[in-house]
């Protein structure tokens, strides 16, 4: 296997992310919408670029591979997004440490997804029928988007939720970044850590339905990572630029719906009848293109009132209101 790829890729992501906790936020601060913006364009930039080095390195199929499972997760990702608001309404999380939560999140959500990459490749070797499985998966997911009310979490019946504040002592209010705290004498957990564990176990549930859909595009472990690994780097960037527009996205699940089916459909059909990667880009990011468009063009307000509806939560009662910090950085 040709190691220089997957070096370029995993000293570019070193570096990405240094820069963006060590340099760019390396103080807490609500996140603008022309930051937002900026790096979300970024990404998309850098992920396309990318993709034309592993059109130099692999070839035009292996970059549409690429792209196809890259669009895949990006607009999968979008789904992620009414969780995390619900998430943070949930938990009282301040604006200015959701940048934090979404950038540890992002950390583990790498290394599950390699875990996880890794089985579902192992499983495909080794037991090639998996993959009938893997395609009604993805179609009874589809039909569970095209009839999706909700963001589809509920923080407070999260099992590991429940047992996280049954078996481990949590402070009441936010220490700004800090994970732990000191309560009586006696190191605690601070909400924080309760928030990236919700993050991270509904990543897990989401990669369940993702990861499928990309294997159904390529088995490329190359493949199959990167395009997962540059989604979810565009993910925090995302959260912000689209907080205010998500609410208008009243057709993207159908989309992801009608997305989802047809990679079921490709992965049960992929031993009669292997459908060509150019054709697959070409269909989901039309389908994407329209449920976007669509929904943009639906009317405001019956808009504004499904997503309210939508995304209506009570918070968390063992989190206090946030607190202002003091211009010295303690609490008074």
């Amino acid at each position: 296997m040709d190691m220089v790829p997957w070096l370029v890729f995993a000293l570019f992501v070193v570096g990405m992310l240094a820069l963006d906790l060590g340099v760019m936020h390396r103080n807490a601060h609500v996140v603008g919408f022309r930051e937002a913006m900026a790096w979300s364009v970024g990404w998309v930039a850098v992920s396309l670029t990318f993709g034309g080095l592993v059109f130099v390195w692999r070839g035009a199929e292996t970059a549409m591979a690429y792209l196809a499972g890259y669009l895949v997760e990006k607009a999968l990702s979008v789904d992620n997004l009414f969780v995390f608001l619900v998430l943070f309404a949930y938990f009282r999380v301040p604006r200015q440490l959701e940048h934090t939560v979404l950038f540890w999140g992002v950390i583990g959500a790498l290394a599950m997804r390699a875990v996880l990459i890794g089985a579902g490749l192992t499983l495909l070797h080794h037991f090639h029928q998996i993959i009938y499985v893997f395609g009604v998966l993805l179609i009874a997911t589809g039909l569970r988007f095209a009839l999706h009310r909700g963001p589809g979490v509920d923080p407070g019946r999260n099992p590991l939720i429940r047992l996280f504040r049954r078996m481990v002592p949590m402070s009441r209010a936010y220490e700004g970044g800090r994970l732990l705290t000191r309560l009586d004498g006696r190191l605690v957990a601070t909400p924080l850590v309760a928030v990236l564990v919700a993050v991270e176990t509904t990543d897990l549930f989401f990669a369940i339905d993702s990861i499928p859909a990309v294997l159904a595009i390529s088995t490329d472990p190359f493949v199959v990572y990167t395009s997962n690994v540059f989604a979810i780097l565009g993910l925090r960037a995302m959260y912000f630029a689209l907080a205010g527009l998500m609410e208008r996205l009243r057709y993207f699940n159908l989309g992801l719906a009608a997305v989802l089916v047809f990679v079921g459909v490709k992965m049960l059909l992929s031993d009669l009848y292997p459908v060509p990667i150019p054709f697959s880009l070409a269909v989901i990011a039309g389908l994407v293109a329209v449920a976007v468009v669509a929904s943009l063009m639906a009317p405001e307000g019956r808009s504004k009132r499904k997503a309210r509806s939508r995304l209506r939560i009570r918070s968390t009662p063992f989190v206090e209101e946030p607190r202002e910090a003091s211009p010295t950085g303690r609490d008074d």
